[in-house]
């Protein structure tokens, strides 16, 4: 029998017509000898009914059929009879007498409910993926992806971008990460990298004037792992010729609404996304990924105690800390075990202590350190937060940075509504903003500078005379996209200039060999003429994850890793014969032998529980 229409297709203008369903078996009723048969495909459900005497060769077929088998029916739409219509289901107002009933395939008992009311051992769930896929939920999340996948697509051509594939076997390069290598068998000895992004190749593809790339790449990075990471991840790369950020800023918003559309949330993001300079976000939110949605920032309160006699903050403002405060609307109900709690958890952030005042009905502040503080400092104190009866101040005395910090986090733990979903779903919809103006290098812990981004970013035109003279206080033209505290991607204006260029491998401790060794094919292209350039890249699966409402990144993957970057499917990664390893000119080391062999028979003995 070959399918006619789909599970979620049949309405009430279909009755009369001769149909065939195919699908899988979602449930079998028994109501007083009729046989009802709920067939399932990713578009619904349809009801079949088989009565003995009505349909006796349908009946007989389906009393044998069970749950998840895949099955195709035949059978002339009918209406449900009156009161028994479901308003809740798109195919409620019909049904299909079963006239015959084909089994495609049998299924053995699932060792994975798929209701999505049963929570289920992740690990177990990726073991059993395919089965996972089923559910309404992956569905949904899967073909929201290929949806706004194709609306970004259409998004970025429509400005004149062209989609162009890059190599995925590469040289390795110092990215931030580690690379994941592949030894090559016709050099043993030699590796390629798996590319933790396309950034040298879109570089190249502008010297070759292709004047506006993108790619929805793959890419490969060997980090530690988090509800946002995965050890393969996807993300939305481009690049343009003579772009300034203000560029880059339009055409990734337009992209971003076009993706929000895609996935039913059509005009969420606002018309004026906000920006912040990264100094400001990291003062007023002590994170460069702010979420805005988590309460009022953080403020500085050094001048309200000026000369202050309460020795402890007295101190830190003298070594030329701060004292920093943030208010928690609502919060001064908290007990007192939640209050030391806070204070525990901002002295494991890093902070030497806490302190936390509750605004009283008359406006006064209770605190176990009030009785230290003048009256006009408790005035300024809430004056300064915008402090009301009931509220919840905590302040934290240390470095700024420190300060910020943990009073960021303490926001985020008290403060910071849950998930991503609309405001007209319940949540808190999202909120997005541009973090500019990121400092160039950091410190790299050991007396030297390291990219806060990668060598190729260019510094600020307002900055680049610092490159001499204090190159620790030069900012970068780097700019990160936030939604929801949330860093979507982060692009830059690329270094086109050799000399800067020079500079920046110089100031790195770069030798010339080295820079040669690892950049030389970029470097020989620029000799030829390269255009000013900028781009930016989009963390694919962190934008589908918000987009789906998901707190994790593995439900909107087909097929993820664990957060060890496993894979239960294919037990992947597996060891391999010593054939093989000596056919790239590899061989095991006693240490990595003896792991293997302890894995091995930990999966021989889960295979034979």
């Amino acid at each position: 029998m070959i399918r006619t229409h789909t599970c979620g297709e049949l309405r009430a203008g279909d009755v009369g017509s001769e149909v065939v369903v195919c699908g899988w078996v979602d449930s079998v009723r028994d109501h007083g000898g009729v046989l009802f048969v709920d067939v399932r495909d990713h578009t619904g459900v349809t009801q079949t009914v088989a009565h003995p005497d009505e349909q006796p060769e349908g009946f007989a077929a389906a009393e044998a059929v069970r749950g998840e088998w895949v099955v195709a029916v035949r059978g002339r739409v009918r209406m449900r009879p009156e009161g028994t219509q479901n308003p809740d289901l798109p195919t409620g107002a019909v049904e299909v007498p079963i006239d015959a009933v084909e089994v495609l395939s049998v299924a053995e008992p699932l060792p994975i409910p798929l209701d999505e009311r049963t929570e289920t051992d992740e690990i177990l769930r990726l073991r059993h993926r395919p089965l996972d896929l089923r559910k309404e939920r992956l569905q949904r999340n899967l073909r929201t992806r290929a949806r706004v996948s194709a609306a970004v697509r259409a998004a970025l051509e429509a400005e004149g971008f062209v989609e162009v594939e890059t190599p995925t076997l590469i040289r390795s390069t110092p990215e931030g990460a580690r690379d994941y290598l592949v030894p090559s068998r016709q050099t043993p000895g030699s590796v390629y990298a798996l590319p933790q992004s396309p950034q040298l190749f879109k570089q190249l593809l502008m010297v070759g004037g292709i004047d506006r790339y993108y790619q929805i790449a793959r890419c490969w990075r060997d980090e530690d792992l988090r509800a946002d990471r995965q050890p393969e991840f996807t993300q939305l790369d481009l690049e343009a010729s003579f772009a300034e950020p203000e560029d880059v800023y339009a055409w990734i918003e337009a992209a971003m609404r076009a993706a929000f559309e895609a996935a039913g949330r059509s005009g969420e993001l606002p018309e004026t996304i906000p920006r912040l300079t990264w100094h400001d976000a990291m003062d007023l939110y002590g994170s460069d990924k702010p979420d805005l949605r988590a309460g009022p920032p953080i403020v500085d309160l050094a001048g309200v105690f000026a000369g202050t006699a309460f020795k402890a903050f007295a101190a830190t403002l003298d070594a030329g800390g701060t004292v920093r405060g943030w208010r928690f609307r609502g919060g001064g109900d908290l007990t007192r075990n939640r209050l030391d709690g806070l204070i525990e958890r901002a002295q494991h952030l890093g902070a030497k202590g806490l302190v936390w005042m509750v605004v009283e009905a008359d406006a006064s502040l209770r605190a176990p350190v009030a009785k230290f503080l003048s009256d006009a400092e408790l005035a300024g104190i809430g004056a300064a937060l915008d402090a009301e009866p009931g509220d919840l101040l905590l302040l934290a005395a240390d470095t700024a940075q420190t300060a910020s910090a943990v009073l960021g986090q303490l926001r985020l733990d008290l403060d910071r509504p849950a998930g991503h979903a609309p405001v007209e779903a319940g949540g808190a919809g999202v909120s997005p903003l541009w973090v500019v103006d990121f400092p160039l290098f950091e410190d790299d812990g050991a007396g030297g500078l390291t990219p806060l981004h990668h060598p190729f970013t260019s510094p600020h035109r307002d900055d680049v005379h610092l490159l001499d003279t204090d190159p620790a206080a030069v900012r970068s033209h780097a700019y990160d996209f936030v939604i929801n505290g949330v860093e979507m991607g982060s692009g830059s204006v690329r270094i086109h200039d050799a000399a800067v260029q020079a500079r920046m491998f110089e100031i790195l401790g770069m030798e010339e060999a080295e820079v040669r060794s690892r950049f030389g094919f970029l470097l020989d292209a620029f000799r030829h003429g390269v255009p000013p350039h900028a781009g930016f890249a989009v963390g694919w699966d962190r934008l589908l994850m918000i987009l789906c409402d998901e707190r994790s990144i593995r439900e909107v993957i087909a097929f993820p890793k664990t957060q060890t970057g496993a894979d239960p499917l294919t037990g992947a990664p597996a060891a391999v014969g010593d054939d093989v390893l000596a056919d790239v000119g590899l061989q095991m080391t006693p240490e990595a032998r003896a792991v293997a062999a302890a894995e091995a028979g930990t999966e021989a003995g889960d295979s034979g529980a």
